[in-house]
C-alpha cells in the first residue's frame, strides 16, 4: 500500500465556523431593544452571515469533491485524519450541518421581518446539506478512517469522472475562495 493521500487537501485554513459566526452576529443584533435599530444591524449583517454560509456550502461540496476523487485512487493511507481513533458522537459529527439545515429554514423569515424581503434558498442547497450530512454518517465522523477504502460515499453522490476533480479542487483552494465550490454542484448532485 503506498502512502499519503491528505485528509483535508488545503480547505483549513479558509473554513469558518458558521453557528459560532452567526450567533455572535445575531446576539449583537439582539441587544437593541429598538426595532429599527435591529432592522440596521441585521442590514449590516445579513451579506456577511450568507458570505459565511456560502463558504461552508462550498467547503461541503469540495470535501464530497474529495471524497469522490480519493476513492479513485489505489488504497492508500490517509494522512493528517485529526478524527481517526477518537470516540464517535453523532450530535457532535453533525452539529454544524444541523445548524445549517435549521439556518436555512429560518433565515427567509427574518429577512421578511427585518428586510421586508423575500428570501428564498435554491433547492440544491437542501440537497448539499442532506448529502453531506448523510456522509457524515455513513463514515462516522471519520473515526475509523485510515485509508482511502474506508471512505463510504452516500448513494446520491455522483462520482462521474471523479477521477479528474483533483485539478478543481486545486484550483479553488488557490482562490482562497471555498463558496466557488458551488459552481461544481452539479458535479456531484
Amino acid at each position: 500500500m503506498t502512502k499519503g493521500l491528505e485528509f483535508d487537501p488545503g480547505f483549513g485554513p479558509y473554513v469558518m465556523a458558521f453557528q459560532g459566526t452567526v450567533e455572535y452576529l445575531y446576539s449583537d443584533i439582539n441587544r437593541f431593544r429598538n426595532l429599527s435599530q435591529k432592522k440596521l444591524k441585521f442590514r449590516q449583517y445579513y451579506k456577511k452571515i450568507l458570505q459565511v454560509f456560502d463558504n461552508n456550502l462550498g467547503f461541503y461540496i469540495g470535501c464530497l469533491m474529495w471524497a469522490a476523487y480519493i476513492k479513485t485512487q489505489k488504497e492508500q493511507e490517509i494522512t493528517g485524519n485529526h478524527c481517526y481513533g477518537k470516540m464517535y458522537d453523532e450530535t457532535e459529527n453533525t452539529f454544524e450541518t444541523d445548524f445549517m439545515i435549521k439556518f436555512i429554514e429560518l433565515f427567509p423569515r427574518d429577512m421578511k421581518y427585518f428586510l421586508g424581503e423575500n428570501f428564498v434558498f435554491e433547492p440544491w442547497v437542501n440537497q448539499v446539506l442532506d448529502l453531506y450530512r448523510e456522509f457524515l454518517i455513513i463514515n462516522k465522523g471519520f473515526v475509523e478512517t485510515k485509508t482511502n477504502s474506508d471512505i463510504k460515499l452516500p448513494a446520491g453522490l455522483k462520482i462521474d469522472n471523479a477521477e479528474g476533480f483533483k485539478s478543481k479542487i486545486d484550483q479553488i483552494i488557490q482562490s482562497e475562495n471555498l463558496s466557488k465550490f458551488s459552481d461544481c454542484r452539479n458535479l456531484v448532485l
